[in-house]
């Protein structure tokens, strides 16, 4: 059986459990089980409507669920008739069932853990190891999710924006456990870009294939980190490249520019170098121009200081860092980087100390230390 075919019908099966009254906390629970039945009938005696059976089959599990449960929670189902037969609508509720779970009362650990689960398909256990968290924490985290959006309608217009916010978090955890939730990020983004023509999701996954691309070479086979101008470009996966310049292409040639375009627009540019002295760090400093004026973010303005000190030196990177608030994460790193170019290696030695402290992964800090050790040998050997 195909895996990735049975969790795409996932979303539609649900979200019609919802429109015909489910509440969403059991209407989950059915579509769970009804999956697992369909794992163990289907390589046998495998359906013509693959959606409409799973559909039948959670919803007559969410009414014994519902029967079961009515005496305790003192709430009755909305509908108790059986679907008629015949195929399943085609009517795409993908869309949706993000908004829903991208619930705005939901912490957003809460939202990525949900959306992974309903609209991924994956199970709490998986969800658990790529969080690198016990079973029982993500199951009272999804838990409590459900029981917040249970009462939420479907066709209620929700914000996409938050739902885009919610796929960036879920690319941006990276890789643990038996779940690549960056590879699930773009399968779920590929799938939210045939619910909608936003030029916005176009950029998101644009976005998510540019950096994807470059997975194979940031890291080495003992786990450090690879900084980007020591990638072997080699390595980048050019067919994500491809992709991911012709998706971004064709969302700036619709001229509504947001920031998930800007910052493709950014890894595109890295992706197009063929070396890192090949870089154009000028046209990439107008690109975070462009994504400062959208979100006035201050980790963008970091960012881009950074690249200034790439386009026209160091000094100049380090005037831009000086107006920005020293406690914003990673501008330790990248004062020590930036005064490591300007050829004051004490001063970067300490501050890649003090970033090492404060980095947000045991592979980042490790490169810190690494970086401050290096420069340390450098200074005792008297080279500077």
């Amino acid at each position: 059986m195909d895996e990735a075919e049975l969790r795409d019908l996932i979303p539609g099966v649900l979200a019609a459990l919802v429109h015909r009254g489910a509440d969403f906390a059991t209407a989950e629970d059915a579509v769970q089980e009804a999956l697992i039945r369909a794992v163990e009938a289907w390589p046998t005696q495998r359906p013509d409507d693959l959606k409409g059976w799973l559909i039948t089959t959670a919803w007559r599990r969410f009414l014994d669920l519902a029967r079961a449960d009515v005496a305790r929670r003192r709430r009755e189902i909305r509908v108790y008739t059986e679907p008629p037969p015949g195929p399943s609508t085609q009517t795409d509720d993908t869309l949706q069932l993000y908004f829903l779970c991208a619930h705005p009362s939901l912490a957003p650990a809460s939202a990525v853990a949900l959306t992974l689960r309903a609209v991924g398909g994956l199970t709490t256990r998986q969800i658990a190891q790529a969080y690198l968290v016990p079973d029982a924490t993500m199951a009272q985290r999804i838990s409590r999710a459900k029981r917040t959006v249970s009462d939420a309608r479907l066709d209620r217009p929700g914000d996409l924006r938050t739902v885009l916010r919610v796929l960036y978090l879920v690319f941006n955890e990276g890789y643990g456990g038996d779940v690549d939730l960056a590879a699930e990020a773009i399968r779920l983004a590929r799938q939210l870009t045939a619910t909608t023509d936003d030029v916005e999701v176009a950029g998101l996954l644009a976005l998510f294939l540019l950096h994807h691309a470059r997975r194979p070479a940031r890291t080495r086979a003992d786990g450090r980190l690879v900084p980007l101008a020591d990638q072997d470009r080699g390595l980048w996966q050019r067919d994500l490249i491809a992709e991911g310049v012709a998706v971004l292409q064709a969302a700036l040639a619709r001229d509504r520019l947001g920031e998930y375009q800007a910052q493709a627009a950014i890894a595109a540019l890295h992706a197009d170098a063929q070396t890192a002295d090949e870089t154009d760090w000028v046209q990439i400093v107008e690109w975070y121009d462009e994504l400062v004026a959208l979100t006035n973010s201050p980790v963008v303005q970091l960012n881009r200081a950074v690249a200034v000190g790439q386009a026209d030196g160091p000094q100049a990177g380090l005037a831009a860092l000086a107006d920005l608030d020293p406690t914003l994460p990673r501008y330790l790193a990248s004062s020590a980087y930036l005064h490591e170019r300007a050829g004051d290696i004490a001063t970067a030695a300490t501050l890649y100390v003090d970033a090492a402290a404060q980095a947000q992964n045991v592979a980042e800090r490790n490169h810190l230390t690494l970086q401050a050790a290096t420069l340390r040998q450098r200074l005792s050997g008297g080279e500077f």
